[in-house]
């Protein structure tokens, strides 16, 4: 059996990431999507197992202590890190896994597994754009909007460091380019 693959995807709050990967997993059903452990509390409709795996800070510092993450990072105040056991036996099985992480996950995991991990990084058009869909939302708070914007604009910076850029001005057109990324990763 032929080892699986590593697909990344990595884009400030408020890109269109989830949409678009939401896309993603029902064009795609052989693409596992893994899901992160995170100590924030879940959004309305955000399901535990399904969307995150939340747990307590004290449970995720112990499992980090244990060495059960490949990566983990503590982000707008909260910690977040990916299970290593669900990722090697997935691997394992020849499943093709997609991460959305954020670029200090990204970059762990472009050291850990180097060319086995595909980054795809999905770029607002402006920032302007960026803070209207944030504001939009109507989940954030003046303070968490503020560091949300604060750290996009430091991820912004990264968009060319990675192995592809899709830049979400017009939702079709973008899951039109992160489908040909996709296909051409799954060959």
């Amino acid at each position: 059996m032929t080892e699986g693959k590593i697909i990344v995807i990595v884009a400030p709050s408020g890109t269109g990431k989830s949409t678009l990967i939401k896309r993603l997993k029902s064009e795609y059903p052989q693409i596992l999507e893994s899901v992160s452990y995170t100590t924030r509390d879940a959004r309305e409709g955000e399901e535990d197992g399904v969307h995150y795996n939340f747990v307590s800070v004290e449970k995720f510092i112990d499992m980090r202590d244990k060495s059960g993450f490949l990566e983990w990072a503590e982000v707008h105040g909260n910690y977040y890190g990916t299970g290593k056991a669900f990722v090697q036996s997935r691997l394992s099985e020849g499943s093709y896994l997609l991460f959305d992480l954020d670029v200090q996950g990204t970059d762990s995991f472009k050291s850990f597994f180097e060319e086995k991990a595909k980054v795809i990084f999905i770029a607002p058009p402006s920032v302007e754009v960026l803070e209207s869909r944030l504001k939009g939302r109507g989940t954030e708070t003046q303070e968490s909007l503020r560091l949300r914007l604060e750290n996009a604009k430091m991820e912004l910076k990264r968009k060319d460091d990675y192995d592809f850029c899709v830049v979400n001005d017009d939702l079709e057109r973008a899951y039109s380019d992160l489908k040909n990324v996709i296909e051409g990763i799954l060959k």
